[in-house]
């Protein structure tokens, strides 16, 4: 079972690494880093460096595809020609499932792979989501299952959705034995996680970081 996850410059490690995590552990699976040409690539601050193993058209036909998000994707999104999308409508036809985490949906849709579908992404990015011809909501997983396409809400939730697809890859055993595995066992300090407990002086505080690192 080949797992295909796209790097690209400027992504969000977790996005990727979440899933990496979960999937990689699974039996007989192998995961590979695909881009554009082999290589490292740079995470959304610049900190972090991630190598790309393998050119698009080396990995035609995935069994699975995770797509990371972050503000690289913004890349993909103006409509444009791209070897990402051009990989993801292609090598999509013979998946079991392809998924995204973040604004990694953002992608699926400039594919045209999530079209009239409700799918998910971070919360800031609805509006975006929306344009590009997903119909967004705030739930942390969704899944298409007939349309073989699972997304996942902001950073955090790739995991839960890994989670999800190891269960429907091999069965709610393996799944939790994944769990158990990397002691996905969260207790957050704090119940601000989404926009809607975080309030307002919460997100001004975001804001204010946000503009910082832009």
């Amino acid at each position: 079972m080949q797992i295909a996850i796209p790097l690209f410059e400027r992504l969000t490690a977790l996005d990727g690494i979440g899933p990496y995590e979960v999937l990689q552990r699974l039996p007989g699976a192998t995961v590979v880093f695909v881009g554009d040409e082999k290589g490292e690539v740079r995470t959304d601050n610049g900190f972090l460096g991630l190598t790309v193993d393998a050119r698009y058209d080396e990995v035609p036909r995935p069994n699975v595809i995770v797509v990371p998000g972050g503000i690289g994707t913004r890349a993909f999104i103006d409509g444009e020609q791209h070897a990402l999308l051009d990989w993801l409508r292609s090598a999509h036809e013979t998946t079991r499932f392809t998924t995204s985490v973040c604004t990694g949906s953002l992608v699926l849709a400039a594919a045209g792979l999530l079209d009239g579908l409700t799918a998910t992404t971070h919360w800031a990015a609805y509006d975006e989501l929306r344009r590009l011809g997903a119909e967004p909501t705030s739930d942390r997983v969704v899944e298409q299952l007939g349309h073989r396409i699972i997304t996942a809400a902001g950073v955090s939730s790739g995991i839960d959705m890994a989670l999800r697809l190891s269960e429907l890859l091999v069965d709610a055993d393996a799944a939790k034995a994944m769990q158990l595995m990397i002691e996905y066992d969260p207790q957050p300090p704090f119940d601000a996680g989404s926009i809607d407990k975080a309030g307002e002086a919460v997100l001004a505080r975001l804001t204010q970081y946000a503009k910082s690192r832009s």
